[in-house]
């Protein structure tokens, strides 16, 4: 949730997916067609790995475990971030009820009638409000979803326009289960830091008051998800992005691995971690934020729930001296990470190009 553009741009018409949907029944829009290159291929990847290749963290462990399953958790969780850049948390303390009702309003909103929903506009150049975000140009490819996304912390950030009155309960809501979504990601740095083997409270003490930003994306059936994405293919820019997939069990996150799209089934009552760019360049590549995408389904709707925990804008960002030696030299330059946030909603999605802002190669401008 960083500055807004400071330029105009003209994006052409953006058609609501969910409109879409009721009026065009089986036409798909060329707009939201992707190139050959870019299309799911979703019969290629029926026979990938499941989420049983996805590392599953027991928190409870890391939390209350004796030395052994503490032990035995955070090397699986170092395993995880080296090697996934995600894995799928369980036993999170998060209240059951919570993750219900944060899923309710969710769609109750998402439900409220077209004009409804477009008083609370995403501007273009922005990413708050509902809409389409990381959109730039009138020829650019279009997702097929509809996202609301908020500023939530520091209170700065907000823009209460944009926070709806109806459902009555959004914004209770929505400050609840952020309180408890933040209390998790203090929680899981402080045992990512552990498992790097720095000090369990670098990050908390480094990031100053995090910046925490929500974002809720509703994927309505297409009737021809062999064209189209959800979500086009992109890393976070966080430090951690928290990932709650709604119920219904309708696979759409996918992990890039090894140059294979691997589809990430979501497990009962847990919720799904990955590392983003800023943990990249804090641990100078040992933990790698991952490529993701989100595919449709041609009779299921599906929702998720998104949070983005990063630091405070005004905070420099570079490798940790810990993490750089001989055999690891520095791989990323210092940043402000206002500056690298404004960077990465001021370009559209494009799997992990926008870290090449802060890599140190030839081809590195800055």
């Amino acid at each position: 949730m960083a500055p807004v553009l400071e330029f105009p741009i003209n994006v052409g018409r953006i058609d609501d997916v969910q409109e879409l949907k009721k009026t065009r029944k089986t036409e798909i829009p060329n707009r939201f067609v992707r190139d050959m290159a870019e299309r799911p291929m979703l019969a290629a990847t029926t026979h990938l790995p499941s989420s049983n290749s996805i590392p599953v963290i027991d928190l409870s462990k890391l939390m209350k475990g004796n030395k052994e399953e503490f032990h035995y958790e955070i090397l699986k969780l170092s395993t995880s971030c080296e090697e996934w850049g995600f894995f799928q948390v369980i036993n999170h303390g998060i209240d059951l009820d919570l993750l219900e009702k944060i899923e309710k309003v969710a769609m109750e909103f998402f439900m409220l009638p077209v004009e409804e929903k477009q008083k609370y506009p995403m501007a273009p150049g922005t990413v708050q409000g509902y809409g389409q975000a990381f959109v730039f140009s009138e020829d650019q490819k279009l997702d097929w979803c509809n996202m609301f996304a908020l500023g939530l912390v520091p209170h700065s950030i907000r823009n209460p326009k944009l926070w709806p009155t109806n459902p009555p309960t959004f914004s209770g809501t929505v400050e609840s289960y952020s309180k408890e979504i933040r209390k998790l990601c203090k929680d899981l740095l402080r045992f990512i830091a552990l498992s790097l083997g720095v000090g369990g409270n670098v990050f908390e003490e480094m990031f100053g008051v995090s910046v925490q930003a929500m974002r809720m994306n509703y994927y309505p059936a297409c009737p021809r998800p062999d064209l189209v994405l959800g979500l086009s293919p992109h890393s976070d820019g966080s430090a951690l992005t928290v990932l709650q997939q709604g119920k219904g069990n309708t696979v759409g996150l996918q992990i890039l691995k090894n140059n294979t799209w691997v589809p990430i089934q979501p497990v009962r009552n847990a919720l799904v971690i990955n590392i983003g760019d800023t943990i990249e360049v804090l641990t100078n590549g040992r933990y790698k934020s991952s490529e993701h995408r989100a595919v449709t389904h041609k009779e299921k709707d599906r929702l998720s729930i998104v949070t983005f925990y990063a630091p405070s804008y005004d905070i420099e960002i570079g490798p940790m001296a810990e993490m750089v030696d001989e055999n690891n030299p520095t791989k990323y330059r210092r940043y402000n990470h206002g500056e690298y946030s404004k960077h990465y909603v001021t370009n559209k999605l494009q799997g992990k190009k926008t870290l090449d802002f802060a890599k140190i190669s030839p081809t590195n401008s800055f």
